[in-house]
């Protein structure tokens, strides 16, 4: 049995699991459903999803993976022996290593355009052609296949350097960039002409948009934002020590993530307006706006815009490594400690199988565009089947699990620690836990089935 690491503290735990939670769902994703739902009224409902909904799961994922130590597999079957729960852990590992599938593709994205930035491909180029750029690059076969590569190879690499100085270095030295740079773009994209159209059409909300489809909308984006039900914040904090304060890093998270989805939206949409791409454009919008923004910037000198459009293709891409080698880990600590790999071998068959769906996913937009899956391409599949289902019933078991199979007894000791803290708070969690978080779950499945 391999010895088992931990984090080396609670900035680590903190920058490790915000880590987790901010990547592409915040700054890929996040910008273009508010786009598809109509701007703020999708907002607040996104935030009231992310206290009320996400954060009791959150938490649920933390008291089961501290209080086991152990992987989701081996959680499940130590807290819950001889029963049927450990096919929960076993769905709690197939879920990330889907997602990781078909999200290695779009960070593949942040890899090529990258590449572009440093070629100086956004500079000086007509705006017409800029738009195009990212519908050519992922209709082509095998630039996005490369680009996918290399992506899966960034994340095996941190991941074999183990969870302290592989996942927690990593993000200690990342996330507080990422907020400085998502900083510095969203002030310069609000200077753009155009740009109030985009603000308003974030703070003024239109509640008559609102239907069925926004509010499950809202809570599955709070659930991919997080990567809640898919066991990655059940694996990192199996690696928590038990002095740590579960509500401080929990809140610290959500929060953390609320704040970064919010700055990504007032970088993103007020250029959207500023440059005339609807707000509703889809995956791609990101990809289309950003070396439009990057295009103006610069007063007119080159290399300055060639700077600005490398830093933020770099943030996009490490956000998208933070969260990945969250998803990855669930995988390798299963084999690891389930079947007694080494963590080299674990890492090399975890990227293997992710790196194979994710060609078939990745070649969906272009010679695989017509083969479709109950009407949808493979990557729109798999993004639907983890965003609305796997995902909620991952975070409906674990809340059902928490809230009423453990004893409260035991889950009251594991978020207090023993009694020392969150006494006050812990009548509050326990009734999110137990009533709010599995009924919010269930009209997910139920408006997915409905529509």
């Amino acid at each position: 049995m391999n010895k088992r690491e931990t984090f080396g503290g609670r900035l680590g735990v903190i920058m490790a699991m915000a880590g987790s939670a901010i990547g592409l769902g915040n700054i890929w994703r996040f910008p273009y459903m508010v786009g598809e739902e109509g701007g703020a009224a999708f907002i607040i409902l996104y935030i009231l999803a992310s206290f009320l909904l996400a954060l009791p799961i959150f938490f649920s994922e933390n008291i089961i993976g501290r209080r086991s130590g152990s992987n989701a597999v081996g959680a499940m079957r130590k807290m819950a022996p001889g029963t049927a729960w450990k096919w929960v852990g076993v769905l709690t590992v197939l879920s990330p290593m889907i997602v990781l599938s078909y999200y290695s593709v779009v960070g593949g994205w942040s890899v090529e355009y990258l590449f572009k930035a440093l070629a100086f491909d956004f500079t000086g180029v007509p705006p017409e052609k800029i738009t195009g750029f990212f519908s050519r690059f992922i209709s082509s076969t095998w630039e996005p296949v490369v680009a996918h590569t290399i992506f899966i190879a960034l994340t095996a690499g941190i991941i074999l350097g183990g969870v302290r100085k592989g996942i927690e270095k990593f993000s200690k030295v990342t996330m507080p960039m990422l907020f400085v740079l998502i900083v510095a773009i969203t002030i310069y994209g609000l200077t753009l002409p155009g740009a109030r159209a985009g603000v308003d059409y974030l703070l003024k909300p239109d509640f008559s948009k609102i239907g069925a489809g926004t509010i499950a909308s809202a809570m599955g984006q709070a659930f991919f934002s997080l990567s809640l039900g898919v066991g990655t914040i059940l694996t990192y904090a199996s690696y928590v020590r038990k002095d740590e304060n579960l509500l401080v890093s929990g809140v610290g998270t959500a929060v953390a993530d609320l704040l970064f989805a919010i700055l990504a939206g007032f970088a993103i949409m007020p250029a959207v307006f500023a440059a005339g791409i609807a707000p509703g454009a889809g995956p791609g919008l990101v990809f289309d706006t950003l070396p439009f923004i990057f295009n103006k910037m610069g007063a007119g000198i080159p290399w300055i815009s060639a700077i600005i459009a490398i830093l933020f293709f770099l943030t996009i891409l490490v956000a998208a490594l933070t969260s990945a080698i969250s998803m990855f880990e669930v995988g390798v600590a299963y084999l690891t400690e389930e079947k007694g790999m080494s963590r080299r071998l674990a890492t090399l068959a975890v990227a293997g199988g992710c790196w194979i769906i994710g060609i078939l996913c990745s070649l969906s937009f272009g010679p695989l565009s017509g083969f479709h899956v109950f009407g949808k391409s493979i990557f729109d599949f798999l993004d639907s089947l983890c965003s609305n289902w796997l995902m909620p019933f991952g975070g409906l078991m674990f809340t059902l699990f928490v809230g009423w199979k453990m004893k409260r007894s035991d889950v009251e000791d594991e978020f207090t620690n023993g009694g020392k803290v969150n006494q006050k708070a812990f009548p509050v969690v326990g009734f999110l836990i137990r009533f709010v978080a599995p009924v919010g779950i269930v009209i997910i499945f139920l408006t997915n089935l409905l529509l």
